[in-house]
């Protein structure tokens, strides 16, 4: 009996040039740490960066450390630890998993940049609650431990529209940062560092949106997989001219590829749009999946998440505040409807795909009913799937595996 061989993966060749953007940004933030040369400002993964930056901060993010530390499915490791000093296992395993390496003195970037031995220790943590509650009582826990000043920008949540009263609430807070931050990094405020890094953030949020957007090209040249790994740069280096460069050089290369009819998926004839947080570590698992099954995942709202739109140099503060605050993420279900209805249109998607993420409510939009909602109102199939981002004792392979097969069969009709 003949075995019928896997489709293989295509790699971009962009993955080089960002292994090395990820190398240099970790090397630096440790030979910071050890020399004593910079201030580092640890910084949610949708906080002020660019404000940090402009004060001459080297910023880490704590989101990105616990990413790796599911990709490397070394999370559940480590998430009893945290458990074991009061923090439930319901709640967010990105902050279970980070705090549980940190108190086992262990971090994947040890196996990845040799000579790295530990995250580099923060002098100051800046949060802002857009996401949800879980990164101030994680930033919390580590300015204990460290015993810095945590700073925080408190959001707003559940919002059909973003008023002129919540911008200006939060650009008020944004500058009510300065003080403090000014004293810790020893640098004087500069509007004019301000302006220029915030451009480069627009430009680096522009060129990543373009890059999402080659998706809607049939077949796409790239998928959600792909997306969540060549993401690293909009994170972690956000407001710097080598994220711009990177997402240059991946454009032109995914230009490329529509230009020599390079499908990421051969013979794509389904489109999906993945709503939810990734599963870290079963990544390659899905994507395999999908290539088998001739679909393409072609967009998300989670790598849509880091396209910061209203970023303008021009009034710092305030496009700030709006930029930070009018996420997917803080809306209400009609807003997000909305949204998903015109990704549906622009990437021509056939079915939607659902992630319950069980430690991660606020990432999970299939609790109150909006599967079923989208359905009615645009006819095309949806599936929900049960796991997490970082616990992979929460998610069952073969169930999933058999509820996407019977999805993509329904899909394809």
């Amino acid at each position: 009996m003949s075995i019928e061989p896997q489709p293989a993966f295509k790699k971009l060749e962009s993955s080089l040039r960002l292994k090395q953007l990820m190398a240099s940004h970790f090397y630096e933030l440790d030979e910071a740490a050890r020399r004593g040369s910079h201030k580092i400002a640890w910084c949610s993964s949708v906080g002020p960066a660019e404000l940090l930056r402009s004060l001459g901060f080297l910023v880490y993010f704590p989101e990105n450390h616990a990413a790796l530390l599911g990709a490397t499915r070394k999370a559940t490791d480590y998430i009893p630890a945290a458990n074991a000093i009061g923090y439930s296992p319901e709640i967010c395993s990105y902050l279970t998993s980070d705090i549980g390496a940190c108190i086992m003195g262990e971090t994947p970037l040890s196996r990845a940049y040799p000579g790295i031995t530990r995250v580099p220790p923060p002098d100051v943590l800046v949060y802002n609650t857009n996401q949800c509650r879980a990164v101030k009582d994680w930033f919390q826990w580590y300015s204990r431990k460290f015993r810095v000043p945590c700073l925080g920008v408190q959001s707003f949540r559940q919002m059909d529209e973003v008023t002129t009263l919540h911008v200006a609430a939060i650009s008020t807070q944004l500058q009510q940062l300065i003080p403090p931050l000014q004293e810790i990094s020893g640098t004087r405020f500069d509007i004019d560092r301000l302006r220029e890094t915030i451009e480069l953030s627009r430009q680096c949020s522009e060129l990543w949106g373009q890059v999402l957007e080659t998706a809607a090209h049939r077949p796409s040249p790239l998928t959600f997989f792909d997306g969540t790994i060549h993401m690293g740069p909009a994170v972690i280096a956000r407001g710097t001219q080598s994220a711009v460069d990177y997402y240059i050089f991946l454009l032109a290369e995914l230009r490329q590829r529509i230009e020599a009819g390079v499908a990421a998926v051969n013979h794509e004839n389904c489109r999906i749009y993945w709503e939810g947080m990734p599963i870290w570590g079963k990544l390659r698992e899905l994507a395999a999946l999908f290539l088998r099954l001739k679909t393409c995942v072609v967009a998300s709202t989670y790598c849509n998440s880091w396209i910061f739109s209203d970023l303008d140099p021009r009034d710092p503060f305030e496009s700030m505040a709006r930029a930070y605050t009018e996420l997917f993420i803080t809306r209400a279900d009609a807003c997000k409807e909305r949204y998903i209805k015109q990704m549906v249109e622009f990437y021509r998607i056939d079915g939607i795909l659902f992630h319950e993420a069980k430690t991660c409510p606020d990432n999970s939009n299939s609790l109150y009913g909006m599967p079923q909602r989208l359905y009615q109102q645009l006819g095309i199939p949806t599936v929900v799937i049960h796991g997490d981002l970082n616990d992979l004792r929460l998610f069952s392979e073969e169930q999933a595996v058999t509820r996407l097969e019977a999805f993509i069969e329904q899909v394809q009709g």
